[in-house]
């Protein structure tokens, strides 16, 4: 039986999968093969890279596209070896003469592979290679090589210049066409190398690349597809709402589609009971499962929060500011890892990253939270939210001053306070859901709360005060309002935080108003 994929390429016979060349554009880097171009292609991790590239080795072995002998070789075994040409070179080579043996039943290139190791530079090894290997055979060679990035330094600047070194010999004395393969933009490569005096741009070391193209992540359609692989294999029907659910929550990321089909399906006692259907709030259990737990993924990515020009990005996100200070390298560089949307307005890639980060961000803060629980709670089982509003900002005038300074992320600090407080409480009975995105002046959390057959559905505006505290209230009404409506809410809340140097008398304030009949109740702190 098959199952969804969360480690590793796609195994045709053993996972779902979505055909990988079909996420290609497959004519386009068909036409740059032919035409012996040299060019790359990235993706984010865990978005199936590899198993594209294993798939299109196939496809140019088959012979259908033109007597090709092509080549994987996953360079990531050099990695240890960082500045150290010489080990780089023999893990590169070693894996190249491994790869065609397995792969072509070539073992003319392990031979090969010795005698430039025994003989030739570290510096000159990987292109003598190249050279020599490309005359044993007519057919054309084309080499993709995966996880180029994650070599470094003096390593990766020597792979990079013996490939362009031998350029010019294409195709019958060097590889007639070569694909870099990676989670950046080659031009985005900033290599440190000591031999070079200064830090050098991808782009200006491997300066023959044709172009670039990026592997995209699912489509609406991929994801029904791939549930309903399960559906016919085992009889279990995804509910319509659960099927959404996944698409909402993961907006095509591979590895979290995957990650969440498989915990919903395989992860649990009820999800393995094949008559009862997939739903929606199994989609939503393994969706806290994944982040409760940190898997790899995951933490990874959190990881990467923890880098300045990562948090350059990502701040302004979190408070909705229209100010930033991240470059158009900052900029690339976060989207390349998949922690922002490829596409425009800037925002969070996913609900579930966009849930993830202040998770991560405050994590110690809500381990160091103490609060009763129940109080929050009314004799209707609902969720008293001005009673909790009421203890966060006695919280806030307590310890805000102490935590601000702690969080790596200064000026999204009262946010984060903010939802690390909610998160603490609510995570006791319901969920918390994040909008963010940049320019529009607030972040917005929706609390939904179970209370008995209906759902309590709370809007939270969250802004920093900068100017007349009246305007800022009024404008913050309407965009209160306004997002209340979008997300149905019952209930709504603006939070004001005002970074002024004033007493905290002077700051406190609640307040109720009414705005298009709906009632908000405004806070200041």
């Amino acid at each position: 039986m098959r199952a969804f994929n969360t480690a590793g390429p796609v195994v045709q016979g053993d996972h779902y999968s979505i055909p990988p060349l079909d996420r290609l554009d497959l004519d386009g880097v068909l036409s740059l093969i032919h035409g012996k171009k040299y060019f790359s292609l990235h993706a984010p991790r865990q978005t199936g890279k590899t198993s594209a590239l294993l798939a299109l080795q196939d496809l140019l072995n088959s012979g259908s596209q033109g007597p090709y002998r092509c080549v994987y070789l996953n360079v990531e075994p050099g990695q240890t070896a960082r500045d150290d040409v010489t080990r780089v070179m023999a893990a590169v080579l070693d894996e190249l003469a491994l790869s065609a043996e397995t792969t072509l039943g070539d073992e003319e290139a392990e031979r090969i592979c010795n005698e430039a190791l025994a003989r030739a530079r570290p510096d000159n090894a990987l292109r003598r290679v190249l050279t020599r290997w490309a005359r044993v055979d007519p057919r054309p060679l084309v080499l993709l090589v995966d996880e180029i990035d994650a070599l470094v330094g003096e390593g990766l600047l020597a792979v990079l210049r013996q490939l362009r070194g031998g350029y010019h010999l294409r195709p019958h004395g060097f590889p007639h066409s070569i694909i870099l393969c990676g989670v950046r933009d080659l031009r985005d490569y900033q290599i440190h190398a000591s031999t070079a005096g200064h830090p050098v741009a991808g782009g200006s070391a491997f300066n023959i690349s044709a172009g670039s193209l990026r592997l995209g992540d699912f489509s609406e359609r991929d994801v029904k597809a791939l549930l309903g692989q399960h559906t016919a294999e085992t009889g279990q029907p995804f509910q319509p709402e659960a099927i959404r659910r996944v698409w909402l929550q993961t907006c095509g990321q591979p590895w979290l589609v995957n990650a969440l089909c498989d915990r919903a399906c395989f992860g649990s006692a009820l999800g393995r009971d094949r008559i009862r259907p997939i739903t929606e709030d199994d989609v939503l259990e393994a969706q806290e499962h994944l982040i409760q737990s940190r898997v790899v993924h995951l933490d990874q990515l959190a990881d990467k929060l923890q880098e300045e020009r990562v948090r350059r990005v990502i701040e302004p996100l979190l408070t909705g500011s229209s100010e930033h200070g991240f470059s158009t390298r900052d900029y690339e560089y976060v989207r390349d890892l998949g922690l922002i949307a490829a596409d425009d307005p800037l925002r969070i890639a996913n609900p579930i990253y966009a849930e993830l980060i202040p998770r991560e961000l405050t994590f110690v803060v809500q381990k160091a939270i103490q609060q009763e629980t129940g109080w929050y709670v009314g004799k209707d089982g609902g969720l008293r939210m001005s009673t909790l509003m009421e203890a966060f900002q006695a919280f806030f005038c307590e310890h805000s001053a102490h935590w601000l300074e702690t969080l790596g992320y200064k000026e999204a600090g009262p946010h984060l306070l903010l939802y690390a407080f909610f998160q603490r409480i609510i995570s006791e009975g319901g969920r918390i859901e994040c909008e963010y995105a940049l320019g529009r002046g607030r972040a917005g959390l929706l609390i939904l709360w179970p209370q008995g057959a209906r759902q309590q559905r709370i809007a939270v505006e969250c802004k920093v005060l900068n100017g007349s505290s009246e305007a800022e209230i009024s404008k913050g009404l309407t965009q209160t309002a306004s997002y209340m409506d979008v997300c149905a809410a019952h209930e709504g809340h603006l939070v004001f935080f005002d970074r002024a140097k004033k007493l905290w008398k002077d700051k406190a304030f609640r307040r109720s108003e009414t705005v298009n009949g709906m009632p908000v109740e405004v806070w200041g702190m």
